[in-house]
């Protein structure tokens, strides 16, 4: 049977949504790992990559069954809420590779001032205190805060953010694109016959 069958439609559906299951079983182990080795510490950072694992793995597990049984009611839900996500992950993405720099800083300044467990978990990962001055730090996990030589930590979130923008930018662009490629083959699947349903009517 050429692609683009029943058969095709349903494999592909399938595989999509294993790969959407490997991610999101991805996200809960670094997630875990991450808390397991002190990499982190803010229960809020990994409680947002465990929510969103979560999320990912019951749309993925939906999208299966509804993909297996040839459910049109599973399908139906699974396309609309694959459609929102696409639609909210692109406009994400597409802010993420379009921040200058100016709003970049902005950005990271909001972030620090707003967390305490992050900060303190970048300060020791980095090895400095401070966002812009290491005065105003009165306690710091950072080595180099026993030694007073630290620096300030601005200017090294600043050199790695744009990077980092523009990596989680092009991952959740990628990402969004096999959203709205879901999107179309489960649109096709649920319109297509079933030839087990009535192998005479494909004879």
């Amino acid at each position: 049977m050429v692609c683009g069958g029943f058969s095709c439609s349903k494999n592909c559906l399938c595989a999509l949504n294993l790969l959407y299951t490997l991610v999101s079983l991805l996200l809960i182990g670094i997630a875990a790992w991450g808390i397991g080795f002190g990499l982190i510490s803010s229960f809020r950072v990994v409680g947002v990559a465990v929510a969103v694992g979560i999320f990912l793995f019951l749309i993925a597990l939906v999208g299966l069954i509804g993909a297996i049984k040839h459910h049109q009611v599973l399908l139906f839900f699974y396309m609309i809420i694959l459609l929102l996500v696409f639609v909210i992950q692109f406009s994400v993405s597409c802010a993420c590779l379009t921040l200058n720099k100016e709003q970049q800083s902005k950005l990271l300044e909001v972030g620090w001032n707003n967390t305490n467990n992050a900060k303190q978990d970048i300060e020791r990962n980095l090895n400095c205190c401070g966002y812009l001055n290491v005065s105003e730090e009165t306690t710091c996990p950072a080595e180099c805060f026993k030694q007073q030589t630290c620096l300030s930590c601005a200017p090294i979130l600043k050199e790695y953010s744009g990077m980092v923008l523009r990596f989680v930018g092009g991952i959740g662009l990628f990402f969004s694109f096999t959203e709205i490629l879901g999107v179309w083959l489960t649109y096709r699947y649920r319109n297509q016959k079933d030839p087990r349903a009535n192998p005479s009517a494909f004879l």
